[in-house]
């Protein structure tokens, strides 16, 4: 009985301690709005409403630009430029970086196996940049964009064939 009664008086004394008072006299006071708490970083500067989980996915994200945009762009062989649907693609992340100010991005730049690590590290550069100066035209800070190139390192499909080549010919956004 005397266990229980301790309990609940460290449990009133606890909640106590965690009041605040609205006296004038209090200098400093501080409001929290723990909706804007719950996230840092990249969501910083949007609007209230903006901060809350959508389907498992928050704003701002990788997970929300994979979700609702696409993070990444298809190029053709030995080809750097940007086709249609890459250029609609990267117009929605444009779109989309423009929502979120803060977001900073890292282009990769990949090639498909075939041709020498150098040269396809120079083709993966290309497309790096080539997507990098597409967004910028669309009105995106270029120092928020850094560009990388990983040639022929990082395949997203195994395989010799053209199914396998034709996915590993891309260009991937990816939040900072």
């Amino acid at each position: 009985m005397f266990f229980r009664t301790f309990l609940m008086m460290a449990v009133v004394m606890s909640v106590a301690a965690c009041s605040t008072s609205k006296d004038s006299s209090d200098v400093g006071e501080v409001t929290v709005d723990t909706r804007e708490d719950i996230t840092a970083g990249p969501l910083d500067g949007m609007e209230p409403y903006d901060r809350n989980v959508v389907d498992g996915v928050a704003p701002g994200t990788q997970q929300d630009l994979v979700v609702n945009v696409g993070d990444r762009v298809f190029f053709g062989y030995d080809r750097s430029d940007l086709t249609a649907e890459a250029q609609g693609t990267l117009e929605m992340q444009a779109e989309w970086l423009k929502r979120y100010p803060a977001v900073s991005i890292t282009v990769e730049g990949h090639a498909d196996e075939r041709g020498t690590r150098e040269y396809n590290l120079a083709l993966g550069e290309r497309r790096a940049q080539a997507m990098k100066s597409y967004l910028v035209a669309l009105g995106i800070d270029p120092m928020r964009i850094t560009t990388i190139s990983y040639g022929k390192e990082r395949p997203a499909v195994m395989g010799s064939n053209p199914a396998a080549w034709s996915q590993n010919r891309r260009g991937v956004t990816l939040v900072n």
